[in-house]
C-alpha cells in the first residue's frame, strides 16, 4: 500500500486538529490507538505512508516510555519539527490527564455525597478482564518461538514471586539480551552514521539522576511522585497495560500507598476515556498523595503526568532525528522481539495477581468473565463497558 504523503508545509492548526479527532477516538491501548492514527493520520489526511507509520511503531515499541504516544509525537516531529511535535503531544495527552485528575477525587466525592462506594465494587473485576485480554493478545503477538515463549514465562514466574520494582527493568533487559545472544543473524551491530541531538539525552539524564537523588535526599512527597513516575516512564516499555504491574507493585504491594480497590478502580475508569493509557499516572498520582490538601493531590496528579511522559518525550525528541540510521541496525530489531516477550509475561501474571486482589467471589469472577467474553467479541466499545458495570454496581 503506497500512498501519497503531502509535500507542501502543512498547516499547523489543521494537523494539530486531526490530532484531537484521534485522541477522541483512541480507546483500548497502543494496538487500537495505531488502528484510529492509521485511519486518520494516514487513509483520510496522507501526513505519512502506512509503511511509515509501521516503522515509527517500531522505533517507538523498542523504546521505554508509552509506545503510541512515542508514535503519534514522532509524527508531529516529522510533520513539523520539534515545536509542532510537543504540540502534539499536548493535544493528545491533556484531556485525559485532566479527567483522570478529576476522578482522582471520586472516592473522597462520594464519601462527602454520602453515596456508598460499593457502586465502584465491581470496576476492579472489569479491570481485570480488560488485563486478562490485553495479556492473551499481546502474547499471541510476542510468541513467535520457543525461545520467545519461554522468555515469556520466564518473564511471568519472576514477577510472581519477586514484586520488588528493580525486578522489571531486569528481566525486561535480561530477554534483549537473550534474543541477541541466540540470535544466528550475523553482522548484529552494523556500522550506521549517527548525528545524535545529544541536548535531549543530557536532559534526560538530568532529570534521571537529579529526581533520584533530591527524592533520596529531601524525601519530599511531591518530589518523590515526581521520581516515581519518571521511573515508570523510562523504565516501561510497550505502553500501559506494561506499566500497571510495575505501578501495583510499588503503589499498593510495597509502599501502601492506595489500596488495591482504589488503585483497579482508577485503571477500570481509564478504560472508558479516550487517549493514552498512561493518563492513568494524574490518577494514582493524585491518590499517591490524598491524605494531604486537595490542591496538593491536584499537584500531585500534575507531578505523576508530567513524569511519567517526559522521558518519553525527551527519548523520542533523541532518537528520531537518528531513525533512519538506526532502523537498519539488526541488533535492535532482535532484542526488540525479547523485551516485548518478557513485557508479554508481566502483563500475563498481572492478570492472575490482580483476580487474586479483586477478590476471588463468584460475583467478581462473573464480571471478569463477562468482561473478556463482550471485549473479545469487539462488537462493544469500552466506554460502554465501563458504564455497564457502573451501572450494575448501583443496581445490585
Amino acid at each position: 500500500m503506497h500512498e501519497t504523503v503531502k509535500s507542501s508545509p502543512v498547516n499547523w492548526k489543521t494537523f494539530l486538529k486531526d490530532i484531537f479527532i484521534c485522541s477522541l477516538g483512541a480507546f483500548g491501548g497502543p494496538e487500537a490507538h495505531y488502528s484510529v492514527f492509521t485511519d486518520q493520520l494516514v487513509t483520510k489526511k496522507h501526513y505519512l505512508t502506512e509503511e511509515e507509520l509501521v516503522e515509527l511503531i517500531a522505533l517507538c515499541s523498542f523504546l521505554p516510555g508509552p509506545s503510541s504516544t512515542q508514535t503519534i509525537v514522532a509524527i508531529g516531529h516529522k510533520t513539523g519539527g520539534p515545536l509542532l511535535a510537543f504540540l502534539t503531544m499536548l493535544v493528545w495527552a491533556f484531556p485525559a490527564l485532566v479527567i483522570m485528575t478529576i476522578l482522582s477525587f471520586l472516592y473522597q466525592f462520594l464519601d462527602m455525597q454520602d453515596i456508598s462506594t460499593d457502586i465502584l465494587r465491581y470496576i476492579g473485576p472489569m479491570a481485570v478482564g480488560f488485563i486478562i485480554v490485553a495479556s492473551y493478545r499481546i502474547g499471541k503477538k510476542v510468541v513467535k518461538d520457543r525461545l520467545t515463549f519461554l522468555l515469556l514465562l520466564f518473564g511471568a514466574i519472576t514477577t510472581y514471586f519477586v514484586r520488588d520494582p528493580w525486578i522489571f527493568p531486569l528481566v525486561l533487559v535480561i530477554g534483549g539480551l537473550a534474543s541477541v545472544l541466540t540470535s544466528k543473524e550475523k553482522n548484529l551491530w552494523n556500522r550506521v552514521t549517527l548525528n545524535p541531538p545529544y541536548g535531549y539525552l543530557a536532559l534526560f539524564l538530568l532529570f534521571t539522576f537529579g529526581s533520584l537523588t533530591l527524592a533520596t535526599v529531601f524525601q519530599q512527597e511531591l518530589i518523590q511522585v515526581f521520581e516515581r513516575f519518571y521511573r515508570y516512564g523510562y523504565l516501561v516499555f510497550g505502553g500501559g497495560q506494561v506499566v500497571i504491574p510495575v505501578m501495583y507493585s510499588e503503589l499498593v504491594d510495597v509502599n501502601q500507598l492506595m489500596s488495591s480497590q482504589e488503585f483497579l478502580t482508577g485503571y477500570g475508569l481509564v478504560q472508558g476515556i479516550p487517549g493514552p493509557m498512561f493518563s492513568f499516572a494524574a490518577y494514582a498520582g493524585g491518590l499517591s498523595v490524598q491524605a494531604n490538601a486537595i490542591w496538593m493531590q491536584i499537584i500531585g496528579a500534575i507531578a505523576g503526568g508530567i513524569g511519567i511522559f517526559l522521558p518519553g518525550l525527551l527519548l523520542i525528541y533523541f532518537v528520531y532525528p537518528m531513525w533512519e540510521a538506526i532502523k537498519h541496525i539488526k541488533g535492535f530489531n532482535i532484542a526488540l522481539k525479547g523485551v516485548a516477550a518478557v513485557a508479554g509475561g508481566l502483563i500475563a501474571i498481572a492478570a492472575v495477581l490482580l483476580t487474586q486482589q479483586s477478590g476471588l467471589t463468584w460475583d467478581n469472577l462473573l464480571v471478569t468473565l463477562g468482561t473478556v467474553l463482550i471485549l473479545s467479541t469487539r462488537k462493544i466499545p469500552a466506554p460502554i463497558i465501563v458504564v455497564i458495570v457502573l451501572l450494575i454496581g448501583f443496581f445490585f
